[in-house]
């Protein structure tokens, strides 16, 4: 079963956000149930990226490098970037994978690979 990451489009005006946010920043549209659960788009544009050194101990992995990706839709979204070179304005390909694991619980989140 392949795991999804959601933006949310306004039912008014079409604008999506990610992540949720309880009022349109297009419209102003307010409320909860003024949206749609929308999946991400898989492919991007690297913006930026940094490598985390100092990592919690429940990590399995000594360095972790995280990038903010410009998506298909034009929408922003940070996740790990497993790849040897990562540079800036290069397309990648996302994937929601594992991302830590603590002693009972698996925490998912956008993996990004280069295209």
């Amino acid at each position: 079963m392949a795991r999804e990451i959601y933006a949310y489009e306004c039912r008014n005006c079409g604008q999506a956000h990610y992540p949720f946010r309880m009022r349109c920043k297009n419209c102003g549209q307010n409320g909860f149930f003024e949206f749609d659960a929308v999946p991400l788009p898989r492919n991007g544009r690297l913006l930026t990226f940094t490598k985390v050194h100092n990592l919690a101990g429940d990590f399995d992995v000594a360095t972790l490098t995280l990038g903010i990706v410009e998506l298909e839709n034009g929408l922003r979204c940070t996740g790990q970037l497993q790849m040897d070179q990562p540079h800036i304005g290069m397309s990648v390909v996302g994937s929601v994978e594992i991302v830590r694991r603590s002693t009972y619980d698996e925490f998912y989140g956008m993996v990004f690979r280069a295209a």
